[in-house]
């Protein structure tokens, strides 16, 4: 009785600190590219268009539709959208903590594991963002997967590929590498351990089955043509993912130092699973421990490998308390030394401290490093719906006040002008609180989002582009922000037809109405 109110406990703070920690962070600072990337995209939905059918979309539209639904519950505004990223950190959180029990910890170990996680997930960024939705989906999956090998439930079977179609349709990788890692993994279980488990593979074609008509239904109801989906998720973004890959540049900073936490919480789990348990159990491979521990060494690879390739700040140092719990666990149970355990506290809490200043506190993930957050202004003064944004972003980092004055300016022009209009910008909140659908051809517009004239895709894209100019009769395209890079312009015939306005620092309008 005494442990299940302790659990009790131990849940309710999780629930609480989870949130509001993302709460917290979510509101001090913003990076307006990754910031908003789902905000106003959410809102259009809401409004009726959809992606890949009435915008180009090479992210995962998951996010939009889960903030679709909060903006639906919560209404429009800034704490709705904090809400949704703070959520899935309480999910990962409390999860974290059933898994860690599951494994062998005690309540207080695995409480405390819990919380380095929910101080170190979704906080860095605190809005939502595809690449944490999709590495945290992925984790969620090797829990789960993890939990049906060695609990035999039915439901963690079905988990799974749920979690991977969700952690895919966040973002297209890591989810394929994860994949691959458990096919291996349910072959050794299958082969090794318990043959072939025909209640697991009906629960695995049951959890992918349920995935696919949700899916499915989504495209339907929602008129998604899939040729479209596949190229512009699939076929395009693949294009652009081999040329990274070709210029992947591993150097002991980038593969070693970085990590360096996430390796040295590693060091108790590799030598308890490889060698202390080798000498203790004969048949080690046999065992169900060491796939446990194959999926998240394998997991952790994964990750670091999908760190390397993207232009992203570094976003996986939540893997140094689930790292912290698995050694500790297996530190338990094929040597217990407890002095060792003490040392993975220690470094635990050192470098959860230390990560948790330099991302949450000090906001590097955002860019906003060497910014004084103390200057940040209330958001509510750009319009309401932002209210609780302390408002500070890079480029004005000096005088946020300009910035807002900017956009409160361009703001209101754009309520004057004609309809007719798309905007294209960073600060991807202005359709919401114009509270008009705009039909941009585009979710956001950046030298990866649109095809150059290099690529294969261009002339599908440049059919799309002009097909959703023409469909909407776009008359103006307003670009709000302080860099103008153009993308788009390549895929006018005719860029001379464009007439160009500077009506503030921040706000330029095309007159396009000779162009179509």
């Amino acid at each position: 009785m005494k442990s299940l109110s302790q659990k009790k406990i131990f849940i309710t703070i999780l629930i609480l600190f989870s949130i509001l920690i993302n709460q917290y962070y979510g509101n001090r600072g913003v990076f307006p590219i990754d910031s908003f990337l789902n905000f106003d995209a959410s809102f259009n939905i809401v409004a009726g268009n959809h992606p890949f059918r009435d915008y180009w979309l090479i992210t995962g539209p998951f996010l939009d539709y889960i903030q679709s639904f909060f903006f639906l519950i919560f209404g429009i505004n800034w704490t709705s959208y904090v809400l949704h990223a703070s959520i899935l950190n309480m999910v990962l959180a409390l999860f974290s903590f059933y898994f860690f029990l599951n494994i062998g910890l005690k309540n207080y170990y695995a409480f405390i594991y819990a919380l380095g996680v929910a101080i170190l997930a979704y906080p860095s960024i605190g809005t939502p963002f595809i690449d944490h939705h999709s590495v945290i989906f992925s984790i969620m999956a090797c829990f789960s997967i993890s939990l049906a090998i060695l609990k035999e439930k039915n439901l963690f079977w079905i988990l799974t590929p749920i979690f991977i179609t969700f952690s895919f349709f966040s973002k297209q990788i890591p989810s394929p590498y994860f994949i691959l890692l458990f096919i291996v993994a349910i072959s050794i279980y299958f082969y090794l351990i318990n043959n072939v488990n025909k209640s697991a593979i009906l629960n695995l074609l049951f959890g992918s089955l349920f995935s696919f008509l949700l899916v499915a239904s989504v495209f339907l109801i929602n008129e998604i043509p899939v040729k479209n989906f596949l190229t512009q998720y699939i076929f395009y973004p693949f294009s652009i993912g081999e040329s990274r890959i070709d210029r992947l540049n591993i150097d002991f900073n980038n593969l070693v130092s970085q990590f360096k936490f996430i390796y040295f919480m590693l060091i108790p789990l590799v030598v308890s699973t490889f060698f202390l348990g080798k000498i203790k159990e004969k048949n080690l491979i046999k065992k169900k421990d060491f796939i446990v521990s194959l999926l998240f060494l394998g997991s952790v690879g994964i990750l670091v490998y999908c760190q390397l390739l993207t232009k992203n700040q570094v976003l996986i140092f939540f893997l140094i308390p689930i790292s912290a719990a698995y050694s500790h666990a297996y530190t338990i149970k094929y040597f217990n030394n407890k002095y060792l355990i003490y040392f993975i506290l220690i470094i635990f809490i050192f470098s959860t401290f230390k990560y948790h200043i330099r991302f949450n506190q000090n906001k590097k993930f955002m860019e906003l490093a060497d910014v004084n957050l103390n200057l940040a202004l209330d958001a509510g003064k750009i319009d309401e719906s932002l209210s609780g944004l302390k408002w500070i972003t890079p480029d004005y980092k000096e005088n946020p006040s300009k910035e807002i004055e900017l956009l409160i300016n361009s703001k209101n022009y754009l309520i004057k002008s004609s309809n007719q209009k798309i905007i294209i910008t960073d600060y991807q909140f202005f359709s919401s609180i114009l509270q008009n659908r705009i039909s941009s051809p585009n979710k956001f517009y950046d030298d990866r989002s649109v095809p150059d004239k290099n690529n294969k895709f261009y002339n599908e894209y440049k059919k799309f582009f002009t097909s959703n100019i023409k469909k909407n009769n776009i008359q103006f395209i307003y670009l709000i922000g302080k860099n103008k890079e153009i993308f788009f312009l390549d895929h006018i015939d005719d860029a001379g037809c464009v007439i160009s306005t500077d009506l503030n620092e921040l706000l330029t309008k095309l007159d396009i109405k000779k162009c179509f």
